[in-house]
């Protein structure tokens, strides 16, 4: 039913109830109609974000409308804090905080909407004042939501129990629905992180293509990056599910500044490209498989958020750069390939994803690894404040000056 067959049939029934008022029908009429779209926009909203288990291509939506307009002015409001450690803190409270704002910016749309319903038919309700006002029909819808049942306005009218049953069940099934979506967001979080955090020993504190190379062509362990590069197929198959249905997971931050979901995609993204491209052996084929699927996940949640492709300001591998990665695995036992256009296949690979990840990093402002580490790092399972008990007294100032990046 279009918007005007609905302003028509609700014309009707307000003039088969009330009479021939001409003169406020009309407003009645648009009453009815703002507070039946707001009612209907918010069910559907919670509905496609909470239970609906695919992504929503549909641009105009609530959900989208308060995250565009919260994330910016939380991320400014970072930039106040002098040290980038306090920044990192103040942005990872946004993903948690942002769902229980979102479950009251859901209640109070509701609350008016039903608001609008008890104020069209002029006599819904019954007031200590006898008088009935919009700020009424606010309270009145409020505690029928939240089921507080005050007694002090009553309804006056069939009309209005129907809808105080109808609002005060739909409050507390609503809330009900809403509070067990948060287990499995909490849920699919962990399962994002568990492999960054196994990524620590294997790529380095943040994560480098030029370390997960070398750490696997150590004592002939380059079978075990095969291993790796399947484990990754699968984690971003998962993250690609997880976060189209829960887009809200993109906030949420790892436990370590020096690690995220992107900075993790991106190394291994990076160390596909490499071995697609720079490599012979077996793992080429599982680099292939591997690359396609963290690509897609990419891109499809940059789609999600609605965050179009933007060519990084500057080469993340200039060609010295490149030169030095082959020469410095060249003396791993890695086998290299010999072709000379193997930089240019490595740039159209780049082409494919790069530009994503740079619009994603500044939309969420994450930061995005090197290929080469700028300098020697501990990882961050090697960093401890207790140096001295743990063994390591002759790193232990140091590793406590270190250490105040660990979290």
């Amino acid at each position: 039913m279009t918007s005007v067959s609905l302003r028509e049939a609700l014309f009707s029934t307000v003039c088969a109830t009330n009479g021939p008022d001409l003169e406020n029908m009309d407003m009645r009429v648009t009453a009815y109609f703002i507070g039946i779209t707001l009612i209907v926009i918010v069910l559907v909203d919670a509905f496609e974000t909470v239970v609906l288990p695919r992504r929503v291509t549909r641009r105009v939506r609530l959900v989208r409308m308060f995250y565009r307009m919260t994330w910016p002015v939380w991320s400014r409001l970072a930039g106040a804090f002098p040290s980038p450690k306090a920044q990192e803190t103040f942005l990872s409270y946004y993903g948690p905080l942002s769902l229980p704002v979102l479950l009251c910016f859901w209640a109070v749309v509701l609350v008016f909407g039903f608001s609008f319903l008890y104020w069209a038919p002029g006599n819904a309700i019954k007031t200590p004042e006898h008088i009935i006002t919009f700020g009424a029909c606010i309270y009145f819808s409020g505690t029928t939501f939240f089921t507080l049942g005050l007694g002090d306005i009553a309804p006056n009218s069939s009309f209005a129990r129907i809808l105080i049953v109808l609002q005060a069940g739909m409050g507390f099934a609503f809330l009900a629905i809403v509070i067990s979506y948060l287990p499995a967001l909490n849920q699919s979080f962990a399962r994002r992180e568990i492999n960054i955090s196994l990524l620590d020993a294997r790529a380095g504190s943040p994560p480098s293509a030029l370390e997960i190379l070398r750490r696997h062509s150590q004592n002939h362990a380059i079978g075990a990056l095969t291993g790796l590069l399947h484990e990754w197929e699968r984690w971003s198959a998962e993250l690609l599910e997880s976060h189209l249905s829960f887009p809200v997971l993109v906030y949420f931050r790892s436990q370590h500044d020096n690690q995220s979901w992107l900075a993790a995609l991106t190394s291994i993204l990076d160390t596909c490209a490499f071995v697609i491209t720079n490599l012979e052996g077996e793992s080429v084929r599982q680099a292939q498989l591997t690359f396609a699927m963290a690509r897609h996940a990419i891109v499809d949640l940059a789609l999600v958020l609605h965050t179009p492709p933007q060519d990084p300001p500057m080469d993340r591998l200039p060609r010295d750069d490149f030169e030095t990665l082959r020469a410095f695995l060249g003396k791993e036992v890695l086998r290299l390939q010999t072709s000379s256009d193997s930089i240019q296949r490595l740039d159209e690979l780049r082409r494919m994803y790069e530009p994503y990840i740079y619009a994603l990093s500044l939309r969420l402002r994450l930061s995005l690894p090197h290929w080469i580490p700028e300098m020697s790092r501990a990882d961050n399972w090697q960093m401890s404040a207790w140096g001295r008990s743990a063994g390591f007294r002759q790193q232990q100032t140091s590793e406590k000056r270190r250490d105040r990046g660990h979290f």
